[in-house]
């Protein structure tokens, strides 16, 4: 089990990245939280990894913190949760604001979530509650007191549009709710990954 990778990022292109490790490429996909901690391209990261064997591919999935990935494990623990998945309810929340909603069992913050319907996110209200309270169990637990931090308006245009559509489509949204997502947040100053940042938010 590979758990841990330093090396140089190739290349960016969310929710993807390619790391040189010693030589050796590796193809990571990340959930946005951790995509937006990245340095920029040439520089050196290290992300803790979780590798998931499928009969058609293996995919690594990597993350800036290590809390990020036991969440994502135990979120691929719940019925009706792949790693895909996963890795979009990452994407559209931190662990903190995760466990905020858990906690306050916000089941309509859930649902808004790409392929989280009603049978699934009470699934995760059922399996996870009481998870995030206390500090025993190490990094896995957080404040859910910790509030959300609040939804910013942007709008705007430019080649940075194109990139976040096609990241949100690759998180599970369909093209014209990513299109419109991305529209709503758009500012002509902002990265591809700021306004993917804004347009998650903007739809909790």
């Amino acid at each position: 089990m590979i758990g841990r990778l330093k090396g140089v990022i190739i290349e960016k292109q969310p929710p993807e990245i390619l790391l040189d490790v010693q030589g050796v490429g590796y193809e990571l996909l990340l959930p946005m939280t951790s995509f937006y901690d990245l340095p920029e391209i040439g520089q050196e990261t290290v992300l803790f990894t979780h590798l998931a064997i499928r009969e058609d591919a293996h995919l690594l999935f990597g993350f800036s913190h290590k809390q990020d990935r036991t969440l994502f494990r135990e979120l691929i623990k719940t019925n009706g949760v792949g790693p895909k998945l996963a890795l979009a309810i990452l994407s559209a929340m931190s662990v903190a604001e995760f466990a905020y909603a858990i906690e306050r069992e916000e089941l309509s913050k859930l649902v808004k979530i790409p392929g989280v319907g009603k049978k699934t996110a009470e699934r995760l209200l059922v399996e996870l509650k009481g998870k995030f309270k206390g500090v025993s169990q190490g990094d896995f637990f957080v404040e859910s007191t910790h509030l959300p931090s609040a939804v910013r308006q942007e709008s705007g245009v430019s080649v940075q549009l194109e990139d976040a559509v096609a990241a949100l489509i690759a998180l599970g949204y369909k093209q014209a709710d990513a299109e419109k997502m991305v529209k709503k947040v758009a500012k002509p100053e902002l990265t591809s990954e700021q306004l993917i940042r804004e347009a998650l938010k903007a739809a909790l």
